[in-house]
């Protein structure tokens, strides 16, 4: 009788070994970091109703992560501008690999994976020319760099890979940093943000600009919804007497966006935290931690509008949104509050 080992490694040869699944790590529906009443950092895995599935500690603080399309793995970002992320696995916790940011590069806290998974995503400076990159990370081969190309602008934030194609969508914020100078604004009289297309090979496929009244809103956080409509999210850099759109919507087959005035540099104090787009109800959601303010629009324009003290993620679920609060609140919306003794971080990222 063949030896057990030796049975696995024949089916590891057949290629009949099953796959880590998401269900091992509880089947979450959302990710998010938060820190601990002591002050550590967590990355945590959220069923639909709020409740945790699995918590991870991380290093440190955590902006956005990136969640893997089959197998049970989320690549953990350090906040901007940090220069390493972690791939954790979401059943025990264990670090998979550690991405570093090769020499004059940072990240910028968010990444997309490809269709299938092969392939990481990360946005990135190279600080000394102040030029926008996407990392290309082989995720077979452990997560290897393999290469690099432009991401048509300055400060590339979010990306997203667009559903069933090989074209992702990047947030050039257009600001400039230096890790030298920590958060500084380096370039602020001349900054200009921009959505890019570009295929998962770099080629550039286009690129929409906002015209010169907006040449201070820097573009930074999306959302794709199921037909390719693109919500962005942007934050105003100068004076908040300046009320200025902050939300916008784009289809590929429109030349220009549609702006939401009601998300204005007024009512959200010039800042938008995060943003979420719900294909079934064809709704976009923005929050506000300034403000403390919710806005959800659909096409007819603003549909519900709610204060939530320290507000920042969101994430769309079957028939409407969850947000989540540096005090630790996941509301549900049209259901009741669920408290957690943790402060949640910038953003949910749904499965």
């Amino acid at each position: 009788m063949a030896s057990r080992r030796s049975f696995i490694a024949g089916m590891l040869a057949a290629g009949l070994v099953p796959k880590p699944t998401w269900a091992e790590a509880g089947d979450p529906a959302f990710l998010s970091a938060a820190m601990k009443p002591d002050g550590r950092y967590v990355l945590c895995g959220l069923a639909d109703d709020g409740s945790i599935r699995f918590e991870i500690f991380l290093p440190d603080r955590g902006h956005a992560a990136a969640a893997h399309p089959t197998l049970p793995e989320a690549v953990a970002f350090a906040r901007r501008p940090g220069t390493y992320a972690i791939v954790l696995d979401c059943r025990d916790g264990q670090t998979k690999a550690r991405l570093d940011a090769p020499a004059g590069r940072h990240f910028y806290g968010h990444g997309a994976f490809s269709e299938h998974g092969d392939l990481l995503f990360t946005t990135e400076n190279d600080f000394d020319t102040a030029a926008g990159l996407v990392g290309v990370w082989d995720v077979r081969n452990h997560y290897a760099r393999i290469g690099e190309f432009s991401s048509g602008g300055i400060g590339p934030h979010d990306i997203k890979l667009m559903p069933g194609s090989e074209t992702l969508v990047v947030a050039n914020g257009g600001i400039e940093t230096h890790p030298e100078t920590g958060r500084t604004k380096l370039n602020l009289h001349s900054m200009r943000s921009n959505l890019s297309y570009l295929r998962t090979d770099g080629a550039f496929e286009g690129k929409v600009e906002l015209g010169a009244a907006h040449q201070r809103n820097s573009i930074r956080h999306l959302a794709v919804s199921d037909l390719g409509d693109v919500a962005f999210a942007m934050q105003w850099q100068g004076d908040l007497t300046d009320d200025l759109p902050l939300l916008g919507v784009h289809s590929r087959h429109s030349q220009n966006p549609r702006l939401f005035e009601k998300a204005s540099v007024r009512a959200m104090q010039g800042y938008l935290g995060s943003i979420a787009f719900n294909s079934v109800t064809n709704q976009v959601a923005a929050t506000s931690p300034r403000s403390g303010l919710v806005q959800v629009f659909s096409v007819d324009g603003l549909d519900q509008s709610f204060n939530l003290d320290d507000v920042c993620g969101v994430a769309a679920r079957s028939n409407g949104f969850v947000v989540t609060t540096g005090a630790g609140v996941i509301r549900v919306l049209r259901n009741d509050d669920i408290n957690h003794n943790l402060a949640w971080d910038n953003h949910l990222i749904a499965f």
